[in-house]
Order: structure tokens, then C-alpha cells, then sequence
């Protein structure tokens, strides 16, 4: 099996978050034959959320791991696909398929790597590889990594280095890394006003009116970004009131937004920014906050040498360091140990026909066991 055929297999699966669909059950047995301990984790509450941790120790020395993601979005309508999502589809050099960009390709790139690294070195090098996998990233993502990572805390698997496949490459494989990635947190607001008549505005208290003041006050600037960091952004991403009578002044209308902060903040600090700014109008109202994760910054020199002059070798460029984009599974894992990000182009993750270029796919491969070499040599 080449890693074309591994990436194939793994799109195979339906694994639509938070569902292994047999992903990791599949990687997990496959290891297993290439003589990776492996750990099937379950984590949840109703429904039982399927994680993978597997490692090969070969000496004392730093245990590198790749991380990443099996599960993917919705691929939408089958109709709108030139090729069945789930059915791996390679048309003039392109893989098709839900996963092929985020992220299962670079999970076949990063294990089809580490075995070869592995057969080539005779098991003999310092150090231990380990890949921590999980169904559970595209959505609340309560149940994935976040748990193994308390788990290997726990068991005092010791991790000292990872690197996650995210699709971080805007256009061009080599483009960008990823060596942070800002804060993250979404609120809900309600303001409450009294509902009554369209005629007799003078006797109601219309919520709406506030809203629209309170709007204005949270899109306000928070700061001009830092050297790493772009300026923290709040975003609207819904207002409603639930209204569809003509002539009734409502009682309630709310407001979603989601604000993505850099590293001058702490999300209790924004938290408080936030009510500040709402408390300024004087409304009444209710506001639920959920923190995705804290912006980090947590560098390595040795991983991010290794992987640069990795990419550089097979792609001739210099890799932006970047912090922009969204959030990602690294924010846990950077509460262990340092982090960074690499994997394919992302230009088509989440879309209708997501593909990588099988070129990529490749080349991704010998990136990856370049960097294997230089992060132990």
C-alpha cells in the first residue's frame, strides 16, 4: 500500500463528525501490523466519541507525534459532485473526495512516512514517533483531542514535540506553517425591551433599538494586532427577533457573534470588554459565552527548523510563519508541548469536489520524511 492507496482507503469512510465510521479502527490495525502500540480511547457522555494514540519508542529521546483529524464535514448534496464524496476519484492528476484536503490525506502522508522513516532507520533512532488521531475535531470537538490530551497527562505519556496536518497552504504546498493560531469564543446576547403596538411606540420598550446601539458598540476596535497577530475581529454572525407580525414590537431580540482575539488577550479579558460595551447602553439582558480555545504562541526552534528546511528541500520555497486562519486541534496540544502546523493546500476544504493534487500529495510525503531525518538526525 503507497500512501495514494491509504489516502483512498480513508476517504472511503464515511466518518462525518463526530464518527470514526471505522477510520480509526482501520488505522489502528494497520499500525498495529507495523508494530505501533495502540490505544482505541472513547470518550462522551450519550454517545461515545472514538480517539487513536499509537507510538513506536525506538530510545530515550523526544517523542515526536503527528496529530490531525479523521472525521469530516457534511459533504452536502451528492447530486453536486462530479464524483461520489466517498468514493476516492483521481481525474487528470486530482484526488477527489470529502477528506482529501482536511485532512485524511496528510494522515496517510504522515503515517506512510513515519513507517518508511521507521524501515529505513532499522529502528534504530532515539526517540519515539506517535500519532494521536481523533473523529472529533469539525464540531464541538468536547470529546477528541481535548480528552487525550488529559488522558496522555494522565498515563504520563510524555509528548515533546507535535505537528498537526491541517491543510495550512493557502495556494501553493510550501506557502505557510502555522506556529500559532488566535483565540477563539462564541456569544450569544438577548436583550429585553417590553413588547406592544407599532402605533404607540411611546408605550413599548423596543429591543431592537438597543440591539443596533449595542451593535455598533461591540464592532468597535479592540486593539492593532501584535507582531505575530493580527488585530483582535468581533464578528456578527446573526440578529433575530422571531417576529412575523407586522405591527407587534417584540419583547426579545438577540444577537450571535463570534470574536477572534489574538495574543494581548486572554478570553477573560474580552469577556469583560464585551460587557463593558453592552453595560454602556444600559439594557437589560443575557449573554452566554463559550470559549472555543486561548490564542498560543508556543515555539520550537528544532521543530520549526526541521520542518522549513524540510519543505524547502522538496519545494524550494520559505514558508510564511503564520498565526492567521482558524482555530484547530493545536490549541489543545499546545498546553503539552510545542506545536506547529503543515499539511496540504486548502483551497477546496469544505467545498463541493474538495481535491488535492496528487503532485502534492507526494511531495507532501517527502516532506514529512525529510523532516522525520532532520528532526532526529
Amino acid at each position: 500500500m503507497n500512501v495514494l492507496d491509504l489516502s483512498t482507503k480513508l476517504i472511503s469512510f464515511k466518518s462525518i463528525s463526530p464518527n470514526s465510521s471505522g477510520s480509526l479502527e482501520f488505522i489502528d490495525g494497520f499500525l498495529k501490523k507495523n508494530k505501533f502500540k495502540c490505544e482505541l480511547l472513547e470518550f462522551g457522555e450519550k454517545k461515545k466519541v472514538k480517539n487513536l494514540y499509537a507510538y513506536i519508542k525506538c530510545g530515550e529521546g523526544p517523542n515526536l507525534c503527528f496529530a490531525g483529524h479523521t472525521d469530516v464535514v457534511p459533504p452536502g448534496s451528492d447530486k453536486e459532485w462530479s464524483s461520489p464524496p466517498f468514493s476516492a476519484t483521481i481525474k487528470n492528476g486530482v484526488l477527489y473526495g470529502r477528506g482529501a484536503s482536511d485532512m485524511k490525506t496528510a494522515i496517510a502522508s504522515f503515517i506512510f512516512s513515519s513507517i518508511k522513516f521507521i524501515e529505513r532507520k532499522k529502528l534504530n533512532f532515539n526517540g519515539t514517533i506517535s500519532f494521536l488521531l481523533t473523529a472529533d475535531e469539525e464540531g464541538e470537538a468536547d470529546f477528541g483531542t481535548k480528552k487525550v490530551v488529559e488522558w496522555i497527562k494522565k498515563k504520563n505519556h510524555k509528548i515533546d514535540f507535535c505537528l498537526v496536518g491541517e491543510p495550512t497552504n493557502p495556494n501553493k504546498l510550501g506557502e505557510m506553517v502555522k506556529v500559532g493560531r488566535r483565540g477563539s469564543l462564541n456569544g450569544k446576547l438577548i436583550i429585553t425591551g417590553s413588547q406592544g403596538h407599532v402605533a404607540y411606540p411611546e408605550k413599548c420598550n423596543n429591543p431592537i433599538e438597543y440591539l443596533i446601539k449595542v451593535c455598533n458598540r461591540l464592532v468597535k476596535p479592540f486593539d492593532n494586532g501584535s507582531k505575530l497577530f493580527q488585530p483582535t475581529k468581533l464578528v456578527i454572525t446573526s440578529i433575530d427577533v422571531g417576529n412575523d407580525i407586522t405591527n407587534l414590537i417584540p419583547n426579545e431580540a438577540s444577537l450571535k457573534f463570534n470574536v477572534r482575539f489574538n495574543d494581548q488577550f486572554k478570553s477573560e479579558d474580552i469577556i469583560k470588554i464585551i460587557k463593558d460595551r453592552i453595560n454602556e447602553e444600559k439594557v437589560k439582558y443575557k449573554l452566554n459565552v463559550k470559549v472555543s480555545g486561548e490564542s498560543f504562541f508556543n515555539y520550537s526552534e528544532k521543530l520549526t527548523d526541521s520542518l522549513t528546511k524540510a519543505i524547502k528541500s522538496v519545494t524550494n520555497k520559505e514558508p510564511e510563519l503564520s498565526t492567521s486562519g482558524g482555530t484547530s486541534d493545536a490549541r489543545f496540544i499546545s498546553k503539552i508541548c510545542p506545536v506547529i502546523e503543515f499539511g496540504i493546500v486548502g483551497k477546496t476544504m469544505h467545498k463541493i469536489n474538495e481535491n488535492v493534487r496528487v503532485a502534492d500529495l507526494e511531495s507532501l510525503t517527502k516532506i514529512y520524511l525529510n523532516f522525520l531525518n532532520n528532526f532526529f538526525e
